[in-house]
């Protein structure tokens, strides 16, 4: 069966923002003017398409990116709407590791936000084309060309405005379009189509000034409109167009609209994907490794190759089951044919593919490359796993997730949700990469990890709705790490002797701080001369990696050691590969012991948002939280504060702020990074959970 809409006429976007930016509402508007539904949903109301579960529509947040697909002058617009609020940040992440462009929304009365930044910064780091959309200008304080200045500052010089808002405030009736040079005006936001005009006197001033510093701009990007236009030639609507496209497609330029997203004027940002965002075609060949001949593969989107695809959303369904959400790179995928897994190696039928309207779903018989869809039922199938033509076994790299930074221990509340728990925590870990489960050996606790207060609340919401699990849940508990910063040489030796063969295994091996904390924790082999058999270093290596899930000082795990085997001894009949893992083990603890173990705490960005009155409270209450203020601006009547704050003293914070400015402030948080704890309060996490002698910590 032939393709509907070919590669060129494609586009797989993301729509990203901060929380409370107007995502989901803007996303609704192009739904209604697309005519994929009926009636513009609002988020207060818990009324929208994308918003489909119920804590969302309870809460007015989006949890879970929704995918869907509309259609506009003859382009298929596979769109996903992803969450705004940091501890959802995963669904960011997976999904702009498989979309072609992306639409920024900014609040144009707060113009870049916490989470502006690190929606930006995940987009930089998969190289994804971008325009942003400056929303809620039309509300009091909204201001389109503040909120630009603010791109500027802090995010890229290279963003500049495609359009210009017709009036101010509530006031604001249209755009003027810097390409045609012509106005395109409304009644109510809520019209049918858009009223074309000339550019009002008052502005045409300022339109030539912005239109010209827009051509400078974008001719860099194509030689020959950069002559035509440097001879003074003007160049045609065509060329201009072009010349957008071109320079957007470079990935270091960025077209800026603005508006209301509740209404009419979002047929521009339609105009806008069609333009200038990319195709599939238009993506730089995706990396593949074959997994038999070890080359490496440039794969390019084309229906004749053989299929590969990425998975890169697990979902549970109530109707029906597993889902597993893919894009497809290359090649045509069939119902009832057979895809292999790259990462378990096992051959999986395909029963039933469909496309995703949020939680509806439409059912196909074939998806080709550059397309988004989703597998019903896949048994074997986690996010990040390249599905491929069994004929053709290749992996494509898989998506890096953020480690979680706090946990709380979860028990059933009865006998009958013992097992159900176990059941629900596990359907809920293959969903989410960065929920973790464990089980505390000491204390025989599960722990959930995950990346916020809200990430684990909505994880219990859920299992209680849709698993039908009551829990009981502790206090939160922060997921500390441990390292060193000395240097040191160990000695593991693994000896016992009983009736029969002994063990017999012997390392000696340096730790010393990773030079490259992005490289984590690493195994170095410098054996020479054959002092330990070959066959037993994967062993020692094993143990090693193992030691490092339970650290010296409290048993949190340890992270950036580089650890080194130089030498050892082995015994020609009594020693085994579990011999030399226990010793790798015994060693490597005893290594961390002598060279300076210290503890590690989650540092958290933290921005708030407070009126004049309540500032001096809310930086003294930073303060008296070891917080460190690295900035303070205004935004109109309003202060914001920009500190780093340990994660532990946090907790509760929403409430301690609200009862300081008598519910006038707000605040937001995210993960900046880990740094050594002050030893008074090592000290005290030590006398909880120690397991050394807390003088002996940073010594």
């Amino acid at each position: 069966m032939p393709r509907e809409y070919s590669l060129e006429k494609t586009r797989n976007i993301g729509i990203i923002a901060h929380i409370d930016a107007g995502k989901t509402t803007s996303t609704e508007s192009i739904l209604f003017y697309t005519g994929k539904i009926h009636k513009i949903g609002e988020v207060h109301e818990g009324n929208t398409a994308m918003d489909w579960m119920e804590q969302e529509r309870e809460r007015g947040i989006t949890i879970t990116a929704a995918a869907t697909t509309c259609f506009w002058h003859n382009h298929r617009i596979n769109i996903i709407d992803t969450p705004g609020h940091v501890d959802f940040t995963v669904e960011v992440e997976r999904s702009l590791r498989v979309l072609d462009g992306a639409v920024v929304v900014f609040d144009g009365k707060m113009g870049v936000e916490p989470q502006s930044e690190t929606v930006w910064r995940q987009a930089d780091k998969y190289s994804v084309p971008r325009m942003c959309f400056i929303n809620k200008i039309n509300q009091t304080g909204g201001d389109f060309y503040k909120s630009l200045d603010a791109i500027h500052k802090r995010l890229s010089p290279n963003a500049f405005a495609i359009q210009l808002p017709v009036g101010f405030e509530k006031d604001i009736i249209g755009i003027v379009d810097l390409v045609k040079m012509k106005s395109y005006t409304y009644k109510d936001h809520k019209d049918k189509a858009l009223m074309e005009g000339e550019v009002p006197a008052d502005m045409l001033d300022r339109a030539k000034e912005f239109r010209h510093k827009l051509m400078e701009k974008v001719v860099e990007s194509d030689d020959a409109l950069m002559e035509k236009y440097l001879v003074g030639n003007e160049l045609s609507e065509s060329e201009f167009r072009s010349a957008i496209r071109t320079a957007t497609l470079t990935g270091n330029f960025f077209p800026v609209l603005g508006g209301d997203g509740r209404g009419l004027i979002v047929t521009t940002i339609l105009d806008a994907v069609v333009n200038y965002l990319p195709s599939p075609l238009d993506k730089p060949s995706v990396k593949a490794i074959h997994l038999k001949t070890k080359e490496e593969l440039q794969l390019k989107p084309n229906d004749d190759d053989k299929f590969v695809a990425l998975a890169f959303k697990i979902a549970t369904d109530p109707f029906v089951g597993k889902l597993a959400f893919f894009r497809v790179y290359t090649g045509t995928l069939q119902t009832g044919s057979y895809i292999l897994n790259a990462r378990s190696g096992n051959k999986e039928r395909v029963g039933r593919l469909v496309r995703l309207h949020a939680d509806s779903r439409e059912e196909v018989k074939e998806v080709y490359s550059g397309d988004i869809a989703a597998l019903v039922g896949p048994k074997d199938t986690f996010t990040g796993d390249t599905l491929c033509d069994a004929d053709f076994p290749v992996v494509l790299e898989r998506i890096k997730f953020p480690e979680p930074v706090i946990s709380v221990a979860i028990e059933p509340k009865t006998k009958q949700d013992q097992e159900k728990m176990g059941l629900a925590l596990q359907k809920l870990g293959e969903e989410d990469p960065t929920f973790r489960i464990r089980s505390d050996e000491e204390t025989n606790q599960t722990l959930i990890s995950g990346m916020g207060e809200l990430h684990l609340e909505i994880i219990v919401d859920r299992m209680k709705r849709e698993f039908k699990v009551e829990a009981n849940v502790g206090r939160p508990q922060v997921a500390y790490k441990e390292t060193i910063k000395g240097h040191a040489e160990a000695e593991g030796k693994y000896i016992r002797q009983t009736g029969g063969r002994g063990q017999y295994g012997h390392v000696l091996i340096k730790v010393e701080p990773q030079d490259d904390p992005a490289k984590g924790n690493e195994f170095i082999n410098e054996i020479v001369g054959g002092t330990i058999p070959r066959e037993y270093v994967p062993a020692v290596d094993k143990g090693i990696r193992e030691a490092q899930d339970r650290g010296v000082i409290a048993g949190f795990p340890v992270i950036n050691i580089k650890t080194t085997l130089f030498d050892g001894s082995y015994h020609e009949v009594d020693s085994s590969e579990i011999a030399f893992k226990i010793a790798g083990s015994m060693a490597f603890q005893d290594g961390v012991k002598k060279a300076q173990p210290i503890l590690l705490e989650p540092i958290m960005k933290v921005e708030v948002i407070s009126p004049e009155s309540s500032l001096g409270d809310v930086i003294g209450d930073l303060n008296a939280k070891r917080g460190k203020i690295e900035e303070m601006t205004e935004k109109g009547h309003l202060k914001i504060v920009d500190a780093l704050v340990p994660l532990a003293e946090m907790f509760g914070y929403a409430t301690q702020i609200r009862s300081m400015s008598q519910g006038q402030a707000s605040y937001t948080m995210e993960f900046h990074h880990y740094e050594e704890v002050p030893r008074n309060v090592a000290e005290k996490i030590i006398g909880e959970t120690g397991k050394i002698r807390v003088g002996q910590v940073g010594k």
